[in-house]
């Protein structure tokens, strides 16, 4: 039997998709489909890792050009010299991986009786410093009242590349029961919930530490949203209301 011959496009190689997704965010105004669009133009349909090693500041230029309707050597396309420069050697394989990123522990279940697992939006470092659906990766701490343990660090770069975006975030977080986000929108948010996972917005961001501290501070006294994240009935959820517990 011959096999049915299809238009699309061979499926991106996972690093090539990751460099792809990262170069994308330092090019104004071009946004995932746009740069792959770009890129096949000038590489052919099938990208890897070594494929891409042989774009250029001239090619990336003259492709977005383009697609902008600019021209490659008069109209001003948006993007600075400095920003094609560095999409362009984040596509070649230096993408500038964060050295401050913390190093997950070995954790057993059961390991940190009477704890929980949250989830930090980060964009760099050991840090809540992240949008729900733009950070590059979340940090994943299981936390007691008395102890807390890092136990993974997400990327989340492939999100860029699912048809549902925040779906697709939603399900990398999926063994989480809290969720600290810079920010989220609110149909991103009610898609959270709808996972079964608590959303927290903390504006100002802060070190891991912090807001893993001011989880457990939380958890010596639940206001009533962690209790009902703990799984307490609503009975004894109102028992325990406190009138000046923070609910955030």
């Amino acid at each position: 039997m011959e096999a049915i011959a299809t238009d699309d496009p061979p499926p991106l190689t996972r690093e090539a998709a990751l460099r792809i997704a990262l170069a994308a965010r330092t090019l104004p105004n071009i946004d995932l489909a746009d740069l792959v669009t770009v890129l096949r133009a000038r590489l052919g349909d099938q990208l890897d890792g070594e494929v891409l090693r042989q774009i250029t500041v001239t090619h990336l230029k003259t492709g977005i050009s383009g697609l902008t309707g600019g021209e490659e050597d008069g109209e001003d396309i948006g993007i600075g010299l400095a920003e094609m420069k560095t999409a362009v050697r984040i596509l070649w394989g230096d993408t500038g991986q964060d050295e401050n990123l913390p190093t997950p522990e070995p954790y057993v279940e059961g390991d940190l009786p009477g704890s929980l697992r949250i989830a930090i939006a980060s964009d760099k470092g050991n840090a809540l410093n992240g949008h729900f659906g733009s950070c590059l990766r979340y940090l994943v701490y299981q936390v007691s009242p008395t102890a807390s343990r890092l136990v993974d660090v997400r990327d989340a770069l492939e999100a860029d590349f699912a048809e549902d975006r925040n779906g697709f975030r939603v399900q990398l977080i999926k063994d989480c029961q809290v969720l600290y986000v810079v920010s989220i929108g609110g149909p991103a948010a009610a898609k959270v919930i709808r996972g079964d996972i608590f959303p927290i917005k903390h504006p100002d961001g802060g070190e891991a530490a912090e807001i893993v501290a001011h989880f457990q501070q939380a958890m010596q006294s639940p206001p009533p949203w962690l209790l009902k994240v703990l799984g307490v009935d609503p009975q004894q959820r109102l028992k325990n209301y406190r009138a000046d517990g923070d609910d955030d």
